[in-house]
């Protein structure tokens, strides 16, 4: 069974509880690596723009918690889009099922799918490692 090394365990650590419940499911079954959770200003800020669009401190990365965390497919292959592709879909679907059982408060977004309507066409901006909390459970019963 894959299981996360010390680098992605600390920066997991550094995420909301609802990423960490998210990836700690999804390493049981899909080999990953959590490359990013919380960024300092100097981190967030010296991001080179084409993976990042935004500065301190309007990134997700940038709370504390984290509401973000940027996850790949282990081993990585930064080429190996597709395969990229069928990861931000087994980490959506799984995420889909531990919100409908009550076991995550959070929706999550991909950068994969920014406007969450599973078209992945309509996008500006790609960003395939990054997941972030959507919409709480409250807000969609209001």
């Amino acid at each position: 069974m894959p299981a996360f090394g010390p680098a992605s365990k600390a920066n997991l650590k550094t995420a909301e509880t609802d990423l960490q419940i998210l990836f700690n499911t999804v390493i049981t079954r899909f080999d990953c690596s959590v490359i990013c959770g919380h960024r300092t200003r100097e981190e967030q800020d010296s991001i080179d723009p084409k993976f990042s669009k935004v500065k301190w401190p309007h990134s997700k990365h940038n709370f504390e918690p984290s509401r973000a965390v940027d996850v790949v497919p282990y081993p990585v292959d930064w080429k190996n889009t597709n395969r990229m592709f069928m990861f931000v879909g087994y980490v959506l679907s799984t995420a889909q099922q531990l919100f409908d059982d009550g076991v995550i408060d959070h929706e999550i977004i991909s950068g994969a799918d920014w406007d969450n309507d599973t078209e992945t066409d309509d996008q500006i901006f790609i960003d395939l490692p990054h997941f972030q909390l959507g919409r709480h459970r409250k807000d969609l019963t209001q």
